[in-house]
């Protein structure tokens, strides 16, 4: 079951004052950290009443709840009530073939009305990046707001894009290569991140989850003025793997051409022994079809008995491919953290990310003055990285294992719960007075 687009609220009653969380997820890290938070905050706060809102449609509360524990290995301690909204369409990118972001931006005040007057809370905390719903809540609810945000919905990053008019998933070659109509989508994004920030400023407490993200939501402001996997023996079969939902921006396509190029190098390993396992979640039927589209791809370059996909595979098995596989592999540029990388990491694959974003900056950097993987950003370039990872002696691939697990103990579920509920410490006292 894919438990797509979903609005949640974390109502927690605590005291004589109530909070709320705003949560939009996508079969992913939205729904991991409702359900996470939720388990943390039962122990918290013991008297916290918590009511998610889902525009989900033909589910029942145990499905959504079985899910999340099924796939994410996540089990909450005590019950969980739902309710289902009627707007969720307003917020779906299919829903504006043009000027998605504002569509969508505008889609999310409606969803947030509609949220706002089913419960009307003390504190409001959007974790999914709609900054448009903070004034509603601010100003109509008379809440006290805060943000947790995972990737801006524009950034410098996007300007410069359109600026230099370079081809992207979200940047077609129609506009890059026509200079007016990449001078009106600059105008365009320029108009949206005054209002972004505008609206994002009503927020009391701005968190975020990476350095690179930091960094963009403070150029944006200035412009205004892991548990459970452990690593096991490599096999005879050497594992590529991929972790990461079928989305273009994921740029799945660049792992393939990267893989046929390694196949067509010499090297001291088995050629027929190479796998690459691409392992990812399909949100609605535009992903499906995505996948369809990268086995025709794999097809086309004649590795298709090579590649293997696996789409919304239970924990268990993610664990148990991530436990196999010699080298994680991650091609998306300038992703904003990288939870992925991560838990390729802490399975002890050798991981090799793209060379922007979080990867680079914060998680595949020296630990203890030693390596804790590789950087790619190209075909050539990603195909040398897995040749030198696969020419490594045991003993060098064993010291970068263990460098890469020491490392990300600074992403554990206790850091993540010290640096929230501290960011969060102010605005609670506020209530408090």
């Amino acid at each position: 079951m894919c438990l797509c687009l979903s609005l949640f609220l974390w109502l927690c009653s605590c005291g004589s004052f109530l909070v709320a969380l705003f949560w939009l997820c996508s079969c992913g890290s939205g729904l991991v950290a409702l359900f996470w938070l939720c388990s943390c905050g039962s122990f918290l706060y013991p008297d916290v009443s918590f009511v998610v809102y889902t525009g989900d449609q033909g589910v029942t509360p145990e499905q959504i709840i079985e899910g999340a524990r099924r796939r994410f290995n996540i089990t909450l301690p005590r019950g969980v009530s739902f309710v289902f909204l009627s707007l969720r369409v307003l917020v779906e990118a299919g829903s504006y073939p043009h000027f998605t972001l504002l569509g969508q931006s505008l889609g999310s005040m409606f969803l947030g009305w509609e949220a706002l007057t089913s419960f009307v809370p003390d504190l409001y905390v959007d974790s999914m990046g709609y900054a448009f719903t903070l004034p509603i809540f601010r100003y109509l609810g008379g809440c006290k707001v805060a943000s947790y945000v995972h990737y801006p919905t524009v950034s410098t990053d996007m300007l410069s894009v359109v600026r230099q008019r370079n081809p992207r998933f979200n940047n077609s070659d129609m506009i890059s290569r026509n200079a007016v109509l990449s001078a009106v989508k600059l105008l365009y994004y320029c108009c949206f991140a005054l209002l972004y920030g505008l609206a994002g400023s009503c927020s009391d407490v701005i968190m975020v989850n990476s350095t690179w993200t930091l960094g963009h939501i403070l150029e944006v402001g200035r412009e205004l003025g892991e548990d459970g996997f452990q690593a096991k023996p490599e096999k005879k079969r050497i594992s590529i793997v991929s972790v990461g939902q079928f989305r273009p921006e994921k740029d799945h396509k660049l792992q393939i051409q990267a893989f046929r190029e390694l196949l067509n190098r010499n090297g001291a390993w088995e050629k027929d022994a190479l796998r690459l396992v691409l392992i990812g979640g399909c949100r609605n039927e535009e992903d499906e079809e995505r996948v369809l589209m990268l086995r025709g791809f794999c097809e086309e370059l004649e590795v298709g008995g090579k590649v293997e996909f696996k789409v919304n595979v239970p924990f268990e098995e993610l664990k148990k491919e991530l436990g196999h596989a010699t080298i994680g592999l991650h091609t998306m540029w300038n992703e904003h953290f990288g939870i992925g990388v991560v838990e390729c990491m802490a399975a002890g694959t050798i991981v090799l990310a793209h060379k922007s974003g979080g990867p680079k900056l914060d998680i595949v950097v020296p630990f203890g003055g030693g390596q804790t993987g590789f950087l790619a950003d190209s075909v050539e370039s990603y195909a040398s990285s897995m040749e030198t990872i696969l020419s490594l002696t045991p003993e060098a691939r064993l010291e970068i294992r263990r460098n890469a697990r020491q490392s990300v103990e600074r992403f554990s579920d206790q850091e993540f719960e010290s640096s929230f509920l501290g960011a969060m410490e102010t605005v609670m006292r506020r209530l408090e007075r």
